[in-house]
């Protein structure tokens, strides 16, 4: 899914600033599961502006710029239910975390159950405050991705913590791997 439907759909829980949709994707409920940046956000509000999906208004403050204020048109809110009915792709993961333990063999075991505990405290960190938001209210849709979220925080964790000793000791007992681009600038 690219980031101009996923601005429709942050459009359709209510008119919003360009800041205030990057803040769904930082702070807010997409922050699990979509990243998106300014570098993305107003290109894809510029473009859905153009094509009338998207219509702007601007907010006057006293001795600070205009507040623009975007909006989702009939347009849009037709193409963002045509957008979710097409097939999914396929989801990636992309984690900087996994990338470091995929290589923790050329790190100092220190360093390697350092960023080990930094992501096991993440995936707690995050199943405690999924913990915290209540589903009552949610829409069945909403709820899910709550729900499946919380799963997965707390099942993430639960394999971090079940493999934490086993793999501190491995990385001890390691023999130190011998990185050939060192080696070679001696």
């Amino acid at each position: 899914m690219d980031v101009k439907t996923i601005c429709l759909g942050v459009l359709s829980l209510g008119d919003a600033t360009g800041y205030e949709i990057r803040k769904m994707f930082e702070d807010g409920p997409f922050g699990h599961f979509f990243d998106a940046s300014y570098g993305s956000i107003y290109p894809a509000l510029g473009k859905l502006l153009g094509d009338g999906l998207v219509a702007l208004s601007e907010e006057e403050h006293s001795g600070r710029p205009d507040k623009k204020v975007y909006s989702l048109t009939p347009e849009g809110r037709v193409r963002l239910k045509e957008a979710l009915a097409e097939p999914a792709g396929r989801d990636r993961l992309r984690s900087e975390y996994l990338v470091r333990l995929f290589f923790a063999h050329l790190m100092e075991p220190r360093d390697s159950q350092r960023i080990y505990d930094e992501y096991l405290a993440n995936f707690e960190h995050m199943a405690a405050c999924a913990c915290e938001t209540d589903p009552t209210d949610m829409r069945p849709g909403r709820r899910i991705v709550r729900g499946f979220g919380l799963h997965l925080y707390e099942a993430m964790a639960a394999y971090m913590r079940d493999h934490r000793d086993e793999f501190v000791r491995e990385m001890n007992e390691a023999d130190p791997v011998t990185d050939p681009v060192t080696e070679a600038a001696q």
